[in-house]
């Protein structure tokens, strides 16, 4: 089965490139902006990253990693188990601790039109976002979040911590840049990271 991936390297679309190569999937990357031609043909939406299998059309990072862990049984726990139901725990946190935070600093900063932009947020999101980390990463068991598997969560927080390195956010902790290091020297990780 081919897929195709539509969104820049730079974007959310990071994630699926690298679950992408993980799975070591046939596809092709388009690395579309927002609200390109490449992306508003499939999706109305305008957003990024769109997975496109066949005729189905995949918006949203989050849904599209979810959907390929599934398809392929990898990088995921079954639908249904216990286990499944921590991997999903973990995803939501971060998206909802740390992703959640970065994407309004970004509005703020380049996103919003100018009028509408408060700068002075940003500060504030600053330090939760620094406190969350801190909290999060005192609870990853290693060398995964999910113990000895790598899973989908795992691919979720490491984007966010480059993310948030470009942001120029609050230095991470060690114990968080050494997780980090290891799922970054990860061959699949250096694949998605080569793509234009």
């Amino acid at each position: 089965m081919s897929y195709t991936l539509i969104g820049t390297r730079q974007s959310r679309a990071f994630r699926a490139l690298w679950l992408l190569e993980e799975i070591g999937a046939d596809y092709a990357h388009v690395p579309a902006a927002p609200r390109s031609d490449e992306v508003t043909r499939v999706s109305a939406l305008g957003k990024i990253p769109v997975l496109v299998d066949g005729e189905t059309v995949v918006p949203d990072s989050s849904a599209i990693l979810t959907y390929l862990a599934d398809r392929h049984a990898a990088l995921t726990f079954p639908a249904g188990t216990p286990e499944r139901a921590r991997q999903d725990a973990w995803t939501f946190r971060i998206l909802d601790e740390l992703d959640a935070l970065l994407w309004t600093a970004a509005r703020h900063s380049f996103v919003l039109p100018e009028a509408a932009r408060v700068p002075a947020v940003k500060d504030s999101l600053k330090g939760e976002f620094a406190a969350n980390l801190e909290r999060l990463t005192a609870e990853i068991p290693g060398p995964f979040l999910m113990g000895e598997t790598m899973t989908v969560p795992d691919i979720v927080l490491v984007h966010c911590g480059g993310w948030a390195v470009s942001a120029k956010f609050p230095e991470p902790p060690a114990a968080f840049k050494d997780y980090a290091r290891g799922l970054r020297a990860r061959p699949a990780y250096a694949r998605a990271s080569e793509k234009s």
